[in-house]
């Protein structure tokens, strides 16, 4: 029977969970679509191997209109058929932005100016927050072993 150490050190400090939350409300606000956004937090959890966050990743993509097909390929977005232009280009500036240490130049410009050909500054800002936001949940819920499913 899978147990996780601790609950979520978010839950634990006060006020910590409601920052990360407002964080992650703030991520809305840039006018990237909202399953583009969900696409991008279920690659970085994936990358992470937080299973509590791809999960959780999962549902809400689903709740937020993410085909059953990219469900099923966002790992192999490259090679899949399913996803548009600008959703490869959001997926690969998450991937970069979640990999710093694979390449000496973790977001090179190729991968940035090919985002910024589809999103503007506010959407940028958007993907590259919901990118830090899902790497610092997905460090909290693997270093504490969250359970995938246990918070519904």
């Amino acid at each position: 029977m899978m147990q996780s150490r601790m609950k979520n050190p978010a839950a634990v400090l006060p006020g910590a969970m409601q920052s990360i939350q407002g964080l992650l409300k703030a991520t809305e606000a840039g006018g990237v679509e909202g399953d583009v956004l969900e696409l991008v937090h279920l690659r970085v959890s994936q990358i992470n191997g937080c299973s509590a966050c791809v999960d959780g990743g999962v549902k809400t993509s689903r709740k937020a209109g993410v085909s059953e097909d990219k469900l099923a390929t966002v790992a192999a977005w490259r090679e899949a058929p399913y996803f548009s232009d600008e959703e490869r280009a959001a997926l690969a500036l998450a991937e970069a932005a979640t990999r710093l240490a694979d390449r000496p130049d973790a977001v090179d410009d190729g991968i940035w100016d090919t985002a910024a050909t589809y999103f503007d500054e506010k959407q940028l800002a958007s993907i590259v927050l919901m990118v830090g936001v899902t790497n610092l949940f997905n460090r909290l819920n693997a270093t504490t072993r969250q359970i995938a499913g246990a918070w519904g």
